[in-house]
């Protein structure tokens, strides 16, 4: 068995992925590292937490002692980082957490991987780190002047997007903190030889997602007939990636994608903010035949301090080395998204009262 390290592994992406590895490997065994902060949500796992090739350390990956601990007990054949404080606003509010989290987080994971992995003669065996990133280090793109009414781009082929070589231009704490990760990723593979690899993915979006990103705030203030806030115009582009095709990019690059490398994960999804908005209430009205569910919601507010305008990835490279490519367009991804909130009103009840927070004590207190 193939053992994974996956650290944030309660939180959006890193469930789904823990499930997605669980549901298409046979031969992993899957270590959730979680520190539980407020987007952590073990119910997210409920479906495995009797599988014999799960477990669950309640630790923090800033923790010297319980990371060690961890790599000591389980010696992973890989370490997948997705811990991470990720929501761009809580960073303008508090960017010491964000620093403290994902760039003093990173380094104390990459010291005990390194210690714990170093053979002794200058290499690290057959481990492998790979580091989640984001398109947001990369800073902002233009909007081209020929969209089409979506707000993706009319002419793709003449069309700027981030590159791996793009120069990182972070605007926001949050993308200088992911930005400043990386690089000591980079440092520690450049100046050790440490088999670290990076993905930078766009935009995620699917089951599981705290309710303070665009897509499930919408579904569910749409539901309980909430004001739906667009920051500025409404015309911020980003590319749409649906979770399970990251999840399957970074399973790709984690067995195979060469060490020392970054490789963009994107979908050429490219929709505006507002499109995104208005496809949620027709899908949510439609669902429910609720007539109240209507663009009259829609509600304006000042746009968000540095707002990156656009996101554009280019995963040709990712495409051309391991042949991955995503599976999931924006139209069909959507649609399976709302409906999953829509079927899952208890979970969203639970996140958005902070129940789900007491699920760690009921579950595994004591145990």
């Amino acid at each position: 068995m193939a053992t994974y390290l996956v650290t944030g592994g309660a939180g959006f992406i890193g469930s789904n992925f823990v499930l997605y590895m669980l549901r298409r490997h046979a031969d992993a065994r899957i270590v959730n590292l979680d520190a539980l902060t407020y987007a952590g949500n073990l119910e997210n796992l409920a479906s495995v937490e009797g599988d014999t090739r799960y477990a669950f350390v309640h630790a923090d990956i800033r923790d010297q002692a319980a990371v060690s601990a961890v790599l000591a007990e389980y010696d992973p054949d890989y370490v997948i980082n997705f811990a991470a404080e990720s929501h761009v606003d809580r960073s303008i509010e508090n960017p010491g957490v964000f620093a403290d989290t994902n760039v003093m987080g990173t380094v104390n994971l990459l010291n005990c991987c390194r210690a714990a992995w170093d053979d002794g003669e200058g290499g690290f065996g057959a481990h492998r780190y790979l580091q989640v990133g984001t398109d947001e280090v990369y800073g902002t793109l233009a909007i081209p002047e020929a969209l089409n009414p979506d707000g993706s781009p009319a002419d793709p082929a003449h069309t700027e997007y981030f590159r791996e070589d793009t120069p990182l231009s972070p605007h926001s704490p949050y993308s200088a903190s992911k930005t400043s990760a990386d690089l000591f990723v980079k440092a520690y593979h450049d100046t050790y030889g440490f088999p670290a690899v990076i993905t930078r993915c766009s935009n995620n979006y699917g089951p599981y997602q705290f309710p303070e990103k665009l897509i499930p705030l919408m579904i569910n203030n749409a539901v309980h007939h909430k004001a739906l806030p667009v920051y500025g115009d409404g015309l911020n582009v980003r590319d749409w990636l649906y979770v399970d095709d990251h999840c399957k990019a970074i399973d790709m690059v984690a067995r195979e994608g060469r060490l020392g490398e970054v490789y963009n994960v994107g979908g050429h999804n490219e929709r505006a903010n507002i499109y995104i908005v208005k496809t949620i209430i027709a899908e949510v009205a439609r669902a429910t035949g609720d007539p109240e569910v209507s663009e009259a919601l829609i509600t304006y507010v000042q746009d968000r301090a540095g707002h990156d305008r656009r996101y554009g990835m280019a995963p040709d490279k990712i495409r051309e080395e391991l042949g991955w490519y995503p599976e999931t367009p924006y139209e069909e991804g959507i649609v399976k998204t709302i409906r999953w909130y829509l079927d899952n009103p208890a979970w969203v009840a639970n996140v958005t009262s902070g129940a789900y927070q007491d699920y760690y004590d009921r579950m595994y207190a004591g145990k």
